[in-house]
């Protein structure tokens, strides 16, 4: 949880409208403890942002989801092409977007 943790608690007291003090009172710790928490200067676990967060009245929620691999799928079809054929493709897209944004100014 090393950054994203420290975020989500920061993001959570923004969001809640609390000062770091008055976050340090409902964990019953110090405000001094929250700044660094907060700043990355020590990790909170996982269940202390859990437990930050939900003093905060919001909750933190995970999920696993498929994971995209259509990226990768496109560039190992355009590894199979010579680097001139990659660089003519690259050029088309160029011309394409464009000409794609000229007509956006149009509209």
């Amino acid at each position: 949880m090393a950054g994203v943790g420290n975020d989500l608690v920061r993001e959570a007291r923004r969001r809640a409208g609390l000062s770091q003090r008055a976050l340090a009172a409902l964990a019953g710790t110090t405000q001094s403890a929250i700044a660094r928490l907060e700043t990355g200067r020590t990790t909170p676990g996982f269940d202390a942002v859990v437990r930050l967060v939900r003093l905060c009245d919001l909750d933190v929620e995970l999920a696993l989801v498929e994971r995209d691999v259509s990226d990768m799928a496109q560039a190992r079809r355009l590894l199979l092409l010579s680097p001139a054929a990659r660089l003519d493709r690259a050029v088309r897209v160029a011309v394409q977007l464009r000409q794609l944004r000229a007509g956006a100014g149009d509209a």
